[in-house]
């Protein structure tokens, strides 16, 4: 049993109150959540809403059909009530004339109003929404206790009470599962991973969807021994990350795609110097500012050649929360085990969606150090020393006495002198290429899911994995002999379950939040396989399972 929630108004009403109080109630009491965030770029007004899918199993993707419409002001209404079931209601205010639909009207302003506050509005209309799932307020007080100090506190509380009363119940909750689980969007679990690999140093400029990596990494920055630089714009937050990760330390910067094509030319400093970096690609619509609170799919190839010349890199594609945790932890030890930088893409879909999920196993993690032992003679490492794997002695300035570094942006020889010698420049190209001969015998395939003789073959990757995941499931129950394959690890690009699955399957379908089908392209490129048509999505809007479903069922692709 599940069921479907929009809660919808404009920004500044307080959806982001209602929904992280009523999300955090059901995820404490054991019920499986995923709500994803629909907002536009103001700080008052317009319409933004976000949508809760609540259940007694995991939940994957969200559904675009609802059960029960909260409408903090009658835009939402207009917008929204051709998506209610059958059996769906709508929460609105008294004052809201509304015909035709099952309606609860609360007098939710003329409360806030007679308890000193229209702001408290969206506090009665929580009281409501408690009240009309058979809930106990006294969970709602709990939080409301942590988000509110004093005297609006109580306010609080009176409101909730006033919407609790004025609402009767509707609908049965299903029962709870036992299990002990956490409630973390992507943001917060990349940042969480970054931690619990031994990150010492995050700098980035805030840049919507990638903010929140930098916001948790600042909350628990003294408690996990972590210096936050906010940087005053992208060149120096890369530029930085670069210099602390010289002087030895674990070293994170975080974007979005506008801000990452500022970070290129600097991406190639990391690349010539072969210093580790992590940095995160949270993509949005583009070009330019393009869509700035919405999701897309559309950096996967320009972050996979991003900065002149070639050098090696790796870029790992975030599926879900649990992805990001484990990923980001294992990018920091690939990209000091290869003195690379790692990109993680992840999207404003990931980023901002809360999912319920198991709590992650730290002893998992493992933080892997990959520094020289002191050099046998001292004065100047021979820092890009040639060798049979690529990867050179690596130790930072200071690290032993008398034993020194030399880095620079300009092609230069074992020690780091500039040298423009054709020799030099050959061997040192080919030595640093080396690196993605063994990169790749550290490739993890792609996650497979469906029938394992599957006449459609649907491939995507990233924060298309839980769409994928259900959409799969649901055309196996109408008997279409179908699976998935999500990438994770996409460059370099793992074939062994691609070339696999291919031999299968009859036809093979790319999904992606693109216009072009990079994925698709990508795949081509790398291996010659073309796929047969094309799932595609690049209004800004999520990817949900039934938009993919009704493609493949309906054969638009």
């Amino acid at each position: 049993m599940e069921y479907n929630i929009l809660i919808g108004g404009e920004a500044g009403q307080g959806i982001e109150t209602i929904s992280d109080i009523f999300e955090k109630t059901l995820n404490n009491m054991g019920y499986y959540v995923y709500s994803s965030k629909d907002y536009m770029s103001r700080v008052k007004g317009g319409h933004n809403f976000t949508q809760i899918r609540l259940g007694d199993s995991p939940i994957y993707s969200h559904w675009p059909y609802l059960d029960l419409i909260i409408a903090l002001d009658e835009m939402t209404i207009k917008l929204h009530q051709g998506r209610l079931n059958k059996k769906g209601i709508i929460l609105c205010d008294s004052s809201i004339e509304i015909e035709d639909f099952k309606t609860i009207k609360v007098p939710m302003m003329n409360i806030a109003k007679s308890l000193g506050s229209p702001r408290m509005a969206n506090t009665v209309a929580l009281g409501a929404v408690y009240k009309i799932f058979g809930l106990s307020y006294e969970r709602a007080i709990e939080h409301l206790n942590v988000r509110f100090a004093n005297k609006l506190r109580e306010e609080n509380i009176k409101a909730l009470k006033e919407g609790y009363e004025a609402a009767s119940q509707i609908f049965t909750m299903p029962q709870p599962s036992s299990e002990r689980n956490i409630l973390i969007n992507g943001n917060e679990a990349c940042a969480l991973g970054a931690i619990a690999a031994g990150c010492a140093y995050y700098s980035a400029y805030p840049m919507t969807p990638s903010t929140t990596i930098m916001k948790f990494m600042t909350r628990y920055a003294e408690r996990a021994g972590i210096f936050v630089d906010q940087a005053e714009d992208e060149i120096a937050a890369i530029n930085s990350a670069i210099g602390a990760s010289y002087a030895g330390i674990r070293a994170m910067t975080g974007t979005s795609g506008g801000g990452f094509s500022l970070m290129v030319e600097a991406l190639g400093l990391a690349g010539v110097t072969e210093t580790p970096l992590v940095v995160a690609n949270v993509q949005r619509p583009g070009p330019a500012t393009g869509l700035s609170t919405r999701t897309e799919q559309s950096d996967l190839l320009f972050v996979i050649s991003a900065a002149q010349g070639e050098f090696p890199r790796m870029v790992i594609a975030l599926r879900n929360t649990e992805d990001a945790f484990y990923q980001t932890t294992r990018a920091f030890n690939l990209a000091e085990k290869y003195q690379i930088p790692v990109i993680l893409l992840s999207d404003e879909y990931l980023s901002d969606c809360k999912v319920t999920t198991k709590p992650y196993d730290f002893d998992k993690v493992t933080i892997e150090r990959y520094l020289s032992d002191k050099p046998e003679n001292e004065g100047l490492l021979k820092r890009y020393e040639f060798n049979d794997t690529g990867v050179s002695p690596r130790i930072y300035p200071s690290q032993y006495e008398n034993s020194f570094v030399l880095a620079d942006s300009h092609e230069h020889d074992e020690y780091g002198h500039i040298s423009e010698d054709i020799d030099i420049r050959n061997t040192m190209v080919k030595k640093r290429m080396k690196k993605m001969e063994l990169l790749k015998e550290e490739l993890l395939e792609p996650d497979y899911f469906g029938s394992e003789t599957p006449e459609l073959l649907l491939i995507g990757w990233g924060s298309t994995y839980g769409p994928l995941y259900e959409a799969v499931r649901l055309l196996r129950e109408d008997g279409i002999e179908v699976g998935a394959l999500v990438f994770g690890d996409i460059w370099p690009l793992p074939e062994k379950k691609l070339l696999e699955y291919c031999n299968k399957a009859k036809k093979f379908i790319n999904v992606e939040q693109n216009y072009t089908g990079q994925l698709a392209s990508l795949i081509a490129q790398q291996t010659g396989i073309k796929c047969h048509g094309s799932v595609l999505k690049y209004d800004g809007r999520q990817m949900d399972s039934h938009f993919i479903y009704k493609a493949v069922k309906e054969g638009d692709y």
